[in-house]
């Protein structure tokens, strides 16, 4: 009687995870750039000083965002990496 010695094989979840999370940092990063564009276009362009202090909330809206998106992706490198890979 043959008895398994390994436990499950997770590496095609983790492999999901992983293309899912490198998938969204991609598209929060173009986006993120392309928002931080026109947000500091709007506050150049400002000729009140309200907008232009809306613009310049924008953009540190859009940085902390962005950063937050890249401390998650670490995160999730770090939990998957965690898990032990799997002898077949």
């Amino acid at each position: 009687m043959i008895f398994l010695t390994a436990g499950p094989d997770v590496t095609p979840i983790t492999d999901l995870i992983l293309t899912w999370t490198h998938i969204g940092q991609a598209l929060v990063g173009s986006i993120g750039a392309l928002a931080f564009i026109f947000a500091f276009l709007w506050k150049i362009t400002a000729v009140e000083a309200k907008s232009a202090l809306e613009a310049k909330q924008w953009i540190q809206r859009i940085v902390v965002g962005t950063i937050g998106v890249e401390v998650a992706g670490s995160l999730v490198n770090v939990l998957t990496s965690s898990v032990p890979p799997t002898a077949h």
